[in-house]
Order: C-alpha cells, then structure tokens, then sequence
C-alpha cells in the first residue's frame, strides 16, 4: 500500500512474541476463527460509531453505510474486511494494536458514564482479538481513518513477531478500518470464498451490521433474542427456533428475557414439542448457544446450563463473556457459572408461571418433559426446591388422569399433618388394588401415587418437601393414630395373635424379618411391608433391568396381619387342627401379599399352591 512518509517503526510492547505464541495457540483451537473476531471487531466499531452519531455535531462523511464488506483475491492470496466504523488515530493505533490484550473499551465505559447512558453492549473486546489474524497471515494491514474531521489517513503494517509500523497513507481514506491479510502457505483454505462465506454463516449469522461478500449478504436472519418482545412476531420467534435448532415443529413454549443484574444477557429460550428421547433416539444433546453480541463463541457450550436442561433450544448473549473463552475454560468460567444459576432460575420461574396460568398446556408439556424436571431434582441440589414445585402426579383425592402438586397437597392436607404420603406402583389400578391404601384412605389422608420406573430412583433423593417428610404409606416405619376406624369384625385376641405370628415367622424363616399384627389393614387380609432402609420393589425392578442376568439381594419384607380378617381368623383356627392346610394357606398369603407389594419374582409356587387349594376346597 503506497504511503507518502517515513515509516514510524516501533517494537510490540509486552514480549510480544510470547503472548502471541500464547494467542494463537491456547486461546484459539481453530484457525477458522480469525474471521468471527475480525467480523466481530468491525461489527463493534460500527455499534460505537452509530452511537457516536448521537452524541457529536461532526462527523467525518457521515453517510457510508453502516456495513461490513470481505473481499478476497485468490491470486494475491488476501482477505480483505472492511468496516466504516470509529476509525483510528494514530494515538488509538499504538494503543489498541500495539499492545496485546489491550481494549480501548475502558474509555469507552467512561465516556458512556459521564454522558449517563447505559450502552453496556456497545463495550468490545478489541485487542486480542485482533491478533487471531496471525493465526493464518504472515503480514496484516490496518488502512484507517477515524472520525474526526481532523483524523489523518493511516496505514498501520505488522508481521505479528518483530514489531509494527506506521505511517500516512497516499491519499485520502474512508472513515473506518480495512484489514487485510496476505495468508499464509498452510492458511490458503480461506482464499476460496464459499469457506468464507461458511464460516461467516456458522458465527455471524446474527451481527446487527449486514455482511457483505462483493453484492451478496451473508447474514440474513436477524438476531431478535436483542429485541424487545414486542418488537417481534409469533412467526419471527417460531422461524428463528426453527433456523436455529433445525427443527420442524413450532415450539411447545418460548421464554424471552433480557437482564443486567447481576450479569448482562439476552435470551431466547424454547422447549421444543417433542421429547426424543422418549422415541429411543438416545439422549438429546444441548442445543441451546452461548453468544457474545450476536457474534457465536460456541454452539454446543459445556456448563452453560445444567445436564437436566439438555432439551431446551435457543441463545443465551452475554457481552460480559470474552469472545477468546475457550472450550476448556468454560468450565471454569465464572461468569458461566454465573449464567448458568441465573438463567436456570428464571426458566424455572417461567415454567411455574406458565402451570399456574395454563395447567392444561403445562400437563402436555410434564407429560413429555416431566423425567427432565426430575432428574433435576435427583442431580442439581441448587435448583431441587423450585423444581418440586413444578413435579405433578395424581393421588388418591384426583380422578384418574387429573395431576396435583406438592403444594396444592399441602392445601387438602390436616391440621397438624407433618407428613406427606405416597405410594409407588406401576399405574393406579394396581395401587388402588393394593393393600397399603386402606388405612390412610378411611382416616382422610391424601396419598400421591408415583407411576414412573424412575420415581423410585426420584424418591431415595426427594425426602422432603416444605418440611413436610416424605412417607411411603407402604414403609414398616409407618406411623398412625389411634384415630377410630369404622372395621367389620372382632380381633383376634391378643394370645392367639401372637401365637398366629409365631407360627408364620417360623413358617417364612428368613424370608420375613418380623410378623405383626397392625391397624393399617382395613378389608386385606395381610401386606408386605419394606423396613425403612430396605429396598423397595421399583428399586429391585430397576436394578433387575439393568442387570437382567445379575442376582437381585435377597428380599426384606416385614409382614403385618389384619386380625379383624375372617381369612386370618381361620387359619388361626386350623393352625393346630390341619397343619398341612394352614401352611397351604399362609404360603398362598405371603405369595399374594408379595405380588401385590411388587416383590415376587417367581409366580411358580403362587400358581401351583393356588391349584392345590382348589383341591382341598372341593374335598369339603
């Protein structure tokens, strides 16, 4: 590029060398991303420029479009990004470029503080980012002019190692800065502009600026998650999620938000209408990008929500992420993290909202997304109390299909009820049908029925909710009043109850820990009940299917006897008059009681015990 005066030369400040060495080989992974920074710093000299306008009376030829241009000249092996944004003077040109890692945005802030506006996302990070040219060029060129009627036109040459130089250029030039870079032998992929054009659309599909390569616009979606929301159409949110997440459907739900406090972001967050996991499709991966001003730092971000939220689509933009974060330092992000809590609470908020407000809409919504919430529950302590507030469930106060909550529960619940009761089983019929309903059911105490193969793994995690503890009305450990219950019958007396349990005990040996007469029993004859630190047959169910050739532990049981029962009452009585009988019969209960708690693994025995009892029926 002809100039018309002595060179000013000068060596990098900063061992240069070193950082450099730094930059292109920790900060960036991929060469490729030279083109988002560059576009991104271009993009950020216009936004400051488009607010200079507003505040100064002169400005030098204040009608170039605000635009980015990208030529490339495959002969010469250059790529050229031109911007007509701020421009820079050759004060500017030492600081911003002759000192790594340098950012003019600290003046920036403080020219935006002292005229009171609160232009946060109009704050670049124009220093490093810069240097990521040297990752494919062997030479850069800045030709600049800044905005000041009275700013020279400046040409500013470096080879990224020994230093740089600056000097006027021949001639008058454009407001704004234009990079070019003369790539290197092992840099020559990004000549062709198809792999330009890629990159661009892969990163900087939603800079605010159009992207131009010759006559043609490279960015044509807008980046609306910016935008006020009524600012933007039904159609706009659902075109966008479906751009963004390649998907077909309309979303089931969107959130749009926008904070500052206590770190800046714009998010467009959508729950898709579909759970493809539940096709057997493996486990979805995130799919919601990590933006900073519109410019993409990575599609697919680690930490940036938690695991459990893996199914929701969208943008999170936050100009307080640096564009240079790599993959590696995500993790250990704190601003990340930071994000993550603040992001993860609001869509929390918003999911409880939208139960409160459409319960019909939300039950569509659990239905398919419901075991997402509940791992939450069982992995992310942080968030488990806002996420027991969003689990639903019937119980036995709503009809079959219609969904209750913990806190709705807690509505119907008895003065003086410190407990929430529960049941899990494999549907409704089943748990009706079962034996451990009956008690609770006549003293008026609600019972939430958990149908989920995973509920059993969500319940060794869920102890509590409210300060309310969480029973299962199928736990030995059950504790009830002494409340009267209406019950057909006399009970055995207390000599022949204890004599019936004996017998059983020894007839059951180790299969059974204890025997007992109780009062939850009101029409069954006998249940079994799990110890409180026993496993409970969904948990030996699940431990069964992922292991199905493994051995399962062996069972604990404790068995509980309704002496009021005619069935109790003449086994008791046959116990010494027909032995052989009574054992038939007390193999046959124990049997039932299993089958109906979940627990029997082999119906042999309850089949063939079932046809010898016909026998003895139709002796008599």
């Amino acid at each position: 590029m002809p100039t018309s005066t002595t060179p000013e030369k000068r060596e990098f400040q900063a061992e240069v060398s070193q950082v450099l060495d730094i930059v292109i080989n920790s900060l960036y992974t991929d060469k490729e991303i030279f083109v988002r920074e560059l576009v991104s710093n271009a993009s950020d000299a216009l936004e400051k420029f488009r607010h200079m306008q507003l505040t100064e009376n002169e400005v030098h030829q204040p009608d170039l479009p605000l635009e980015i241009q990208i030529s490339i000249d495959e002969e010469a092996k250059t790529i050229t990004i031109t911007d007509h944004g701020l421009g820079m003077t050759r004060e500017e040109l030492h600081e911003n470029l002759g000192t790594i890692a340098h950012s003019g945005s600290k003046a920036f802030v403080k020219a935006l503080e002292e005229s009171k506006q609160k232009e946060s996302s109009l704050i670049g990070q124009f220093g490093v980012g810069f240097y990521s040219a040297f990752m494919v060029a062997d030479e850069v060129t800045v030709e600049t002019r800044s905005w000041k009627s009275d700013g020279e036109s400046l040409v500013w040459k470096s080879d990224g190692k020994t230093g740089y130089e600056i000097e006027e250029a021949e001639g008058d030039v454009d407001r704004g800065s234009k990079i070019v870079l003369k790539l290197r032998e092992d840099a020559e992929e990004f000549v062709g502009e198809g792999r330009v054009k890629q990159i661009l659309e892969n990163y900087s599909s939603f800079v605010s600026f159009p992207i131009l390569i010759g006559e043609d616009r490279v960015n044509t979606i807008e980046a609306i998650w910016r935008k006020k929301k009524n600012e933007v159409t039904d159609e706009e949110y659902n075109e966008f999620y479906k751009f963004s997440s390649k998907a077909f459907d309309d979303p089931r739900y969107r959130m749009h938000f926008s904070s500052e406090m206590p770190i800046e972001i714009n998010a467009l967050l959508f729950v898709p209408t579909e759970n493809t996991e539940l096709w057997g499709m493996g486990q979805m991966e995130p799919g919601v990008s990590l933006y900073c001003k519109n410019v993409l730092i990575d599609d697919k971000p680690e930490g940036l929500l938690p695991e459990w939220l893996r199914f929701l689509r969208g943008v999170i933009d936050s100009a307080d992420i640096p564009l240079n974060i790599s993959r590696e330092s995500m993790q250990d992000s704190t601003l990340v993290r930071k994000l993550n809590r603040v992001v993860t609470k609001r869509f929390l908020k918003f999911l409880d909202g939208e139960a409160k407000g459409d319960a019909e809409t939300y039950k569509e919504f659990y239905a398919k997304f419901g075991r997402f919430l509940k791992e939450g529950v069982v992995v992310d302590y942080d968030h488990r109390e806002n996420l027991c507030k969003l689990l639903r469930f019937e119980s036995s106060m709503t009809e079959k299909g219609e969904q209750t909550s913990f806190e709705d529960y807690l509505t119907r619940a008895k003065d003086g009820q410190e407990e929430i009761y529960y049941l899990a089983g494999s549907d409704r019929a089943s748990i009706e049908a079962g034996p451990y309903l009956e008690a609770l059911k006549s003293r008026g105490l609600e019972v939430i029925f958990f149908f989920d193969t995973i509920d059993e793994y969500l319940l060794q995690h869920l102890r509590e909710f409210d300060g309310k503890q969480l029973v299962s009305a199928a736990s030995s450990g059950l504790e009830l009043d002494d409340e009267e219950v209406e019950q057909e019958g006399d009970p055995l007396s207390e000599e022949s109850t204890e004599a019936l349990c004996e017998f059983l005990k020894e007839e059951f040996g180790d299969r059974v820990e204890k025997v007992e007469a109780g009062k939850r029993l009101v029409s069954s004859p006998i249940a079994a009940l799990v110890p409180d630190q026993g496993m409970t047959a969904q948990m030996r169910q699940m431990m069964q299917s992922m292991n199905p050739d493994g051995d399962l532990p062996p069972m604990q049981v404790e068995l509980e006897i309704n002496s009021r029962h005619p069935l109790i009452h003449q086994l008791s009585e046959i116990r010494d008059s027909n032995p052989d009988l009574a054992k038939l019969v007390a193999g046959q209960l124990f049997d039932n009681a299993l089958l109906s708690a979940g627990m029997l693994d082999d119906r042999t025995d309850l089949i063939e015990r079932g046809f010898r009892l016909m026998e003895e029926a139709m002796k008599k």
